[in-house]
Protein backbone atom coordinates (compact mmCIF):
# COMPACT_ATOMS: atom_id res chain seq x y z
CA UNK A 1 0.00 0.00 0.00
CA UNK A 2 1.14 3.53 -1.00
CA UNK A 3 1.33 5.95 1.76
CA UNK A 4 -1.03 8.04 -0.64
CA UNK A 5 -3.61 4.58 -0.01
CA UNK A 6 -3.02 4.52 3.67
CA UNK A 7 -3.64 8.14 4.16
CA UNK A 8 -7.11 8.22 1.62
CA UNK A 9 -8.14 4.38 3.93
CA UNK A 10 -8.05 7.04 6.75
CA UNK A 11 -9.79 9.67 5.62
CA UNK A 12 -12.62 7.58 4.27
CA UNK A 13 -13.22 6.30 7.88
CA UNK A 14 -13.43 9.66 9.14
CA UNK A 15 -17.30 9.79 9.94
CA UNK A 16 -19.97 12.10 8.50
CA UNK A 17 -20.32 15.33 11.40
CA UNK A 18 -16.65 14.99 12.52
CA UNK A 19 -13.08 16.32 11.01
CA UNK A 20 -10.14 14.97 11.15
CA UNK A 21 -6.80 17.34 11.52
CA UNK A 22 -4.01 16.69 9.17
CA UNK A 23 -1.26 15.88 11.62
CA UNK A 24 -4.27 13.35 13.12
CA UNK A 25 -4.39 11.79 9.76
CA UNK A 26 -0.35 11.60 9.37
CA UNK A 27 -0.50 9.58 12.59
CA UNK A 28 -3.17 7.21 11.88
CA UNK A 29 -1.50 6.53 8.48
CA UNK A 30 1.71 5.55 10.17
CA UNK A 31 4.01 8.78 10.85
CA UNK A 32 3.03 11.87 12.81
CA UNK A 33 5.75 13.77 10.51
CA UNK A 34 3.56 13.29 7.26
CA UNK A 35 1.25 16.02 7.83
CA UNK A 36 2.25 18.24 4.69
CA UNK A 37 1.86 14.46 3.09
CA UNK A 38 -1.58 14.74 3.65
CA UNK A 39 -1.96 17.73 2.24
CA UNK A 40 -0.40 16.51 -0.52
CA UNK A 41 -2.16 13.60 -0.82
CA UNK A 42 -5.56 15.22 -0.29
CA UNK A 43 -4.94 17.93 -3.34
CA UNK A 44 -4.93 15.54 -5.85
CA UNK A 45 -7.71 12.94 -4.19
CA UNK A 46 -8.76 10.65 -7.32
CA UNK A 47 -12.17 9.76 -5.83
CA UNK A 48 -13.47 13.45 -4.25
CA UNK A 49 -17.07 12.01 -4.01
CA UNK A 50 -16.08 9.06 -2.15
CA UNK A 51 -12.74 10.22 -0.36
CA UNK A 52 -13.87 12.58 2.33
CA UNK A 53 -11.14 15.48 2.21
CA UNK A 54 -13.53 18.10 2.84
CA UNK A 55 -13.44 16.57 6.43
CA UNK A 56 -9.98 16.99 6.88
CA UNK A 57 -8.60 20.41 8.70
CA UNK A 58 -5.67 22.34 10.34
CA UNK A 59 -4.87 21.89 13.91
CA UNK A 60 -6.94 25.16 14.70
CA UNK A 61 -10.12 23.84 13.38
CA UNK A 62 -9.82 26.26 10.39
CA UNK A 63 -10.94 24.84 6.23
CA UNK A 64 -7.99 24.70 3.48
CA UNK A 65 -7.95 28.57 1.65
CA UNK A 66 -6.36 26.07 -1.24
CA UNK A 67 -9.07 23.77 -0.88
CA UNK A 68 -8.36 21.65 -4.35
CA UNK A 69 -12.15 21.05 -5.49
CA UNK A 70 -13.68 24.69 -5.44
CA UNK A 71 -11.78 26.51 -2.72
CA UNK A 72 -12.14 26.75 1.40
CA UNK A 73 -15.90 27.77 1.12
CA UNK A 74 -16.91 24.86 -0.89
CA UNK A 75 -15.33 22.94 2.07
CA UNK A 76 -16.74 25.07 4.41
CA UNK A 77 -20.39 24.18 2.64
CA UNK A 78 -20.25 20.66 2.51
CA UNK A 79 -19.33 20.44 6.21
CA UNK A 80 -22.20 22.90 7.02
CA UNK A 81 -24.44 20.03 5.06
CA UNK A 82 -23.32 17.64 7.60
CA UNK A 83 -24.12 19.30 10.86
CA UNK A 84 -20.86 21.20 11.54
CA UNK A 85 -21.10 25.18 12.98
CA UNK A 86 -18.31 26.95 12.51
CA UNK A 87 -17.65 29.98 15.08
CA UNK A 88 -17.88 33.20 14.48
CA UNK A 89 -14.28 33.64 13.60
CA UNK A 90 -14.50 30.80 11.20
CA UNK A 91 -12.64 27.53 13.19
CA UNK A 92 -14.49 24.73 14.17
CA UNK A 93 -14.32 23.78 17.82
CA UNK A 94 -12.11 20.48 17.56
CA UNK A 95 -13.26 19.85 21.31
CA UNK A 96 -16.80 19.03 19.75
CA UNK A 97 -16.17 17.83 15.97
CA UNK A 98 -12.93 15.94 16.19
CA UNK A 99 -13.31 12.43 15.07
CA UNK A 100 -11.63 10.18 17.31
CA UNK A 101 -11.22 6.48 16.32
Amino acid sequence: MTTFEKIYEVVCNIPEGKVATYGLVALLAGNPRWARVVGYALHVNPAPGVIPCHRVVNREGRTAESFAFGGGDVQRQLLEKEGIVFENDGHIDLNKYLWKP
